[in-house]
Parts: structure tokens; sequence; C-alpha cells
């Protein structure tokens, strides 16, 4: 049965087709301007400096780690930690963006995982350059020390 591993071949390669496809994501309008979450429905916002909601659908950069705000462990975390969420929030609303998936689909809060990208740059490479993330190196770090 040789068809077998040809299918499933043909159907990896049409699962990229399709992802590729859609993997320029374009503001349509002024509703998908991001804003910074609060309590109600989350629709297109920003969590914290490597999670955000884009059109309903949650997302957590994949390539980076950033200051934790819930909760932040000490001050200095903290403020970290807001920096990271507002110049996220500024990259994201600076002009369109493309997501590439990763080896993962999901984390474990059920977010998608992906590389984000403003302009072919991604995202977690600017945030780490200007020193509010790391990147990811398959587990969390303490920003406390």
């Amino acid at each position: 049965m040789r068809i077998l591993p040809a299918v499933a071949a043909l159907s990896a390669m049409v699962i990229c087709l399709v992802a590729s496809a859609g993997l320029a994501q374009q503001p349509k309008s002024s509703r998908d301007a991001f804003s910074i979450c609060g309590s109600g429905q989350r629709i297109t916002c920003v969590v914290d400096g490597d999670t955000f909601w884009f059109r309903g659908e949650k997302l957590r950069i994949a390539d980076i780690d950033t200051p934790e705000l819930s909760p932040p462990r000490c001050q200095r975390e903290r403020e970290r930690g807001l920096a990271a969420k507002q110049r996220l929030l500024d990259i994201l609303n600076s002009g369109p963006l493309s997501f590439k998936t990763t080896a993962r689909e999901e984390d474990r809060f059920f977010r998608k995982l992906r590389i984000v990208y403003r302009d072919r740059r991604s995202v977690g490479d600017i945030l780490v350059a200007e020193g509010l993330a790391r990147k990811w190196e398959g587990s969390r770090r303490s920003w406390c020390e």
C-alpha cells in the first residue's frame, strides 16, 4: 500500500498552502486596532508582553519570554512587564502582521503558539533587542534577579 504515504504527503502540502495563504493579516478596520485587554470580551487586545488576542483567537508569541504580570514576583518584573506590554501594543498597531506556526500548535493554556512578524521582522526579536523580552529557551526564568 504505497498510496498512504503519497496521500499523507499531499495532505501535508495542502495544509501548508492553506496556512501560508492566510499568513499576512492586515487590520480590516478600526475594530481590528489593538487595545489593552480589560475584563470584558476579548477580541483584539494585548494581555501582556507575549500574549494577545487577535480576531477572537488567543495567541502567545512562541519565540520569546517576557516578564509576568499576573502576578509579577517582584517590582522589577512588574515594571518590565508593563513596559513589554505597552511596547507590544505599539508594535501590533503599527501595521500589518504575519504569523508563522511552530512545531507545537498550542501551549498548555490553549493559546495558539505563533512567531509574529511585522515588516518581515520577528516581533520577538524586536522586544529582545529592546531588552523587554528574552529568547524562549524552553522554560521561564526569573526576572527578579
